[in-house]
């Protein structure tokens, strides 16, 4: 009798633990996405420093696997304040909503291979289409701030906007972060439903198209998803580099794309790189997205930042006068990005406001020199891929592709390590973008050149103008110093 009272106990233990675990993943990765790959699609088992995943079928393993591994970790420690190990399995006997979903998928996906998604929609009502099209997006084009690194793609902008049907389609923007990219697909969105208020626009980033679409297989709206998309006169995806690494989604997107193209409408992208620059996008898509206008966004400059400060005191709700030489100095100090800039006007405002001050030059120095000091350059990984491929003579496809030459294994070594050190991705992130490497893979090569610094050892290449021999510290504070340009 006893014994079965403590057995219940430990039953009552561990079901606590899992829906604890369960709440905690919740948390960690959102309430909407828990609900399309979490919810009613796994079990958890917590057992011997493991926590067992079963999930429905092998799509939907994979996605938790290469997405939410980490958050996953995080929320059991959390909840057991012990780390685990994770194990992923397939349930066949998940039935209910799992069941469904399962069949769900390996039909979708097997249409998705045979191209049976290239059949014409049923044509829905307009007010089907775009829920955007009711409301305005925040940011519009009158307030996209226009120089030298941004006037391409701003004109490539009004000449979508402008002209009845565009020269190009694709647009694809790509730079860096906080430039401006979803400034000018928004700016796009609202000009149109300005200038033609009958277009069917849809704005999303492409994390939301995948989400929309698992969404639609799993309650069996698929058509109702491909309506929405389709049906668009103007389709503006964020983040399109979100598709990275998933065929059935860059699958899914390819046929969109051909649908709307063929249709004689138009597809704007942002990404944070250029199209052949992003690991595991299908030839397909890359041939599709280059035959149009790809333009860069750099970072803005100096005259650029000045305007950009005096512009964003200008949309207060309260204007502030703030001197131009303070304006200045905040511009001369940090390059980098927008968002940057707006940060530290704030707050120098905020300080000025509390303290019941005027603004001046010296108050600004004094509330921005630790932001200064902390502010280094956000580095991204396709900026680390470009000079490391640059400096050794290779593109950024060798750099994820599987060969394993010594010039090219040298070089992917060095750009997740410098990838590691200079941005916050995990180690897990790093190995999905630089062709699907897993994170051990990743943790090996940046402890082989931390070996390789410590020793400061020659390391030989062959570049296309013969064999190079420099020691290893040598390379990297070039590579450095070409990355922090």
């Amino acid at each position: 009798m006893m014994q079965s009272i403590i057995t219940d106990d430990k039953i009552k233990l561990i079901s606590e633990q899992i829906n604890s675990i369960n709440d905690a993943i919740a948390k960690q990765i959102g309430m909407q996405k828990y609900r399309i790959w979490f919810q009613n699609s796994t079990n958890l088992a917590l057992t011997n420093g493991y926590l067992k995943i079963s999930a429905a079928n092998p799509f939907i393993s994979s996605w938790i696997q290469n997405h939410f591994s980490d958050e996953i970790i995080k929320a059991v420690h959390t909840v057991t304040g012990t780390d685990v190990k994770l194990s992923f399995t397939i349930d066949q006997q998940l039935n209910g909503v799992q069941s469904r979903l399962r069949f769900e998928t390996e039909e979708s996906e097997a249409a998705l291979k045979a191209g049976r998604f290239r059949e014409k929609p049923k044509r829905v009502k307009s007010s089907e289409i775009s829920p955007s099209q009711s409301r305005r997006l925040k940011l519009s084009l009158d307030t996209f701030v226009v120089g030298g690194p941004n006037e391409l793609a701003y004109n490539s902008a009004k000449m979508i906007v402008n002209e009845e049907k565009s020269q190009f389609n694709p647009l694809f923007v790509h730079g860096g972060y906080g430039v401006g990219k979803t400034h000018l697909l928004q700016g796009i969105c609202n000009a149109m439903f300005e200038k033609r208020p009958q277009t069917n626009w849809l704005y999303l980033s492409a994390e939301d198209f995948a989400n929309q679409f698992v969404l639609a297989l799993k309650t069996k709206k698929l058509e109702a998803f491909r309506n929405r998309m389709r049906q668009t006169d103007l389709l503006a995806i964020d983040d399109i580099h979100f598709l990275a690494s998933k065929p059935s989604m860059q699958e899914e997107f390819l046929h969109t794309f051909n649908t709307i193209d063929l249709a004689g409408k138009q597809v704007i992208l942002a990404s944070d790189a250029h199209p052949k620059q992003i690991s595991q996008l299908s030839d397909k898509l890359v041939n599709r997205f280059v035959s149009g206008m790809v333009v860069k966004i750099d970072s803005p400059d100096l005259d650029m930042r000045c305007r950009i400060c005096k512009q964003f005191l200008q949309r207060l709700n309260r204007p502030v006068q703030v001197n131009d030489n303070v304006i200045q100095y905040i511009a001369e100090n940090l390059v980098t990005n927008v968002r940057e800039l707006e940060g530290a006007v704030l707050k120098v405002i905020a300080f000025a406001s509390l303290k019941n001050e005027n603004i001046s030059l010296t108050m600004a120095k004094a509330v921005l020199s630790e932001h200064m000091e902390r502010c280094d350059p956000i580095v991204h990984v396709t900026d680390i891929e470009s000079v490391v491929a640059s400096y050794f003579g290779i593109t950024t496809a060798n750099l994820h592709s599987p060969k394993k030459n010594r010039t090219v294994a040298l070089a992917r070594h060095l750009s997740m390590f410098l990838t590691r050190k200079h941005t916050r991705m995990s180690s897990s992130e790093i190995g999905r973008v630089m062709g699907g490497k897993n994170h051990a893979t990743v943790l090996l090569a940046c402890r082989k050149v931390e070996d390789m610094v410590e020793r400061n050892i020659d390391i030989n290449w062959q570049s296309p103008s013969g064999n190079k021999i420099s020691k290893v510290k040598t390379v990297i504070t070039q590579l450095e110093k070409s990355i922090s340009r």
